[in-house]
């Protein structure tokens, strides 16, 4: 009895070995989720049970279960690659095998696919073909390298205040290129259909009490009128607290982009097209005693972007940037959890597939109910503490030491039994 016992007891000492240098071993492995051994002690059973000073029969391995804690995050400036701070996995699919991982080394292949260290697809939410993420279908994210194309400028909106303390110009005719004919001018860029930026200049000429004129002119020549340099005016009036009155909106649909040249300014048709539905909004203009100041201006349009690179919030959100200024939505990662992770299957390369004791994954973006937020730019370590693996090694080494010398003692007692005469 006593050599079964003592052979039990190293059979476990050599698996925790095991168990404990392969958590030393992958101590610097990304993702990498520490295990354990878990034993239960034996005891010999019959037909009509054991009493109760039944004597033990040794020691089985019960189990080798994972701890799946968080590991620290390291920052590594790659913005692909990608941690999780909290609960979940990443979903990989190799060829439609589906595995979960918490390693986030990710790239991309030769088609813009954003695939792991092995090669397998992340997957996620991916975008159809008007830029919006397909909420609720689950793909191969891909990361589209193609040229951003141009938009027309659609809209442009402005809040300014003009100064109502500035008298009438004493020049009364409007000339762009004599300042002493306007009180105040601003310029901004708008866009064609094929990208090129134009100039929109106004000059602001107050002509009467509460009553101003706005002269636009793009490129230096009329909206309309490339040929000449005939602005387009917009009368601008304000009440006694200083609003605008009216909606503010000024179409701007006729407008003519062109190639302009000479002194003075000539402009031909560049043969792109200005926006159907071009409109300038001043609904934020104001007429108070202050400085002229622009304060907030926007437009909707822009030109070719070639792409500069990538982000990802920490709900998973894939941006690209482009060189034009514009980011576009690429897809969105999803995190998969299990209601039992400990019964998930590891199989190598960092990776875990489900199984019937870990339930069916439930997939989300990152930061939703109980999963962790998505951190781009970092990896997780692994969350093996070495210390207390070394001091586990110690433990193991004395445990098989102490039950080698069990069968040691059985065989010296077993000697003496056969030398009796």
């Amino acid at each position: 009895m006593s050599f079964n016992i003592g052979l039990s007891g190293m059979r476990a000492a050599s698996r925790d070995l095991n168990v404990t240098g392969n958590n030393i071993a992958n101590a610097g492995t990304a993702g990498f989720k520490q295990s354990r051994a878990e034993f239960a002690d034996v005891y010999a059973a019959s037909m009509l049970g054991s009493s109760r000073n039944q004597q033990g029969s040794g020691v089985l391995l019960a189990d080798v279960s994972q701890l799946f804690k968080q590991g620290n995050i390291n920052e590594t400036q790659n913005a692909l690659d990608l941690a999780i701070n909290g609960n979940g996995f990443f979903q990989v699919s190799n060829n439609g095998a589906l595995s979960y991982t918490r390693a986030g080394y990710f790239g991309t292949d030769n088609q813009g696919f954003i695939i792991d260290n092995y090669g397998n697809n992340l997957q996620g939410y991916a975008t159809d073909s008007n830029g919006k993420l397909e909420n609720g279908k689950i793909s191969d994210l891909q990361i589209k390298t193609t040229s951003q194309e141009p938009k027309p400028t659609s809209q442009f909106k402005q809040s300014f205040n003009l100064n109502s303390t500035h008298e009438v110009p004493e020049e009364p005719t409007f000339d762009p290129t004599d300042p002493k004919s306007y009180n105040s001018s601003t310029s901004t860029s708008i866009y064609d259909s094929q990208g090129n930026a134009h100039v929109m200049t106004q000059y602001f000429v107050k002509t009467g009490p509460n009553e101003w004129s706005m002269n636009t002119l793009i490129d230096g020549v009329s909206p309309t009128d490339p040929a000449s340099n005939a602005p387009m005016e917009t009368a601008l009036n304000f009440d006694s607290a200083g609003k605008l009155i009216g909606d503010g909106k000024v179409d701007l649909t006729g407008w003519i982009p062109a190639t302009v040249s000479g002194t003075p300014p000539v402009g031909t048709p560049n043969n792109a097209a200005a926006s159907p539905t071009l409109k300038m909004d001043l609904s934020g203009a104001t007429q108070l005693a202050n400085s002229f100041a622009v304060n907030a201006v926007s437009q909707d349009g822009y030109t070719t972007g070639e792409l500069a690179g990538i982000e990802i919030d920490d709900t998973g959100t894939i941006f690209a940037r482009y060189t034009n200024d514009q980011s576009k939505v690429q897809g969105q990662v999803v995190l998969a959890d299990f209601a039992n992770v400990q019964g998930l299957i590891p199989v190598g390369k960092t990776q875990w597939v489900q199984s019937l004791a870990s339930g069916e994954p439930v997939r989300n973006p990152g930061g939703t109910g109980t999963l962790g937020a998505i951190q781009s730019g970092a990896l997780e370590d692994s969350n093996v503490e070495l210390s207390d693996q070394l001091v586990n090694l110690i433990v193991a080494q004395r445990n098989y030491q102490a039950n080698a010398k069990t069968i040691e003692t059985e065989s010296a007692i077993t000697q003496t039994i056969i030398n009796l005469r």
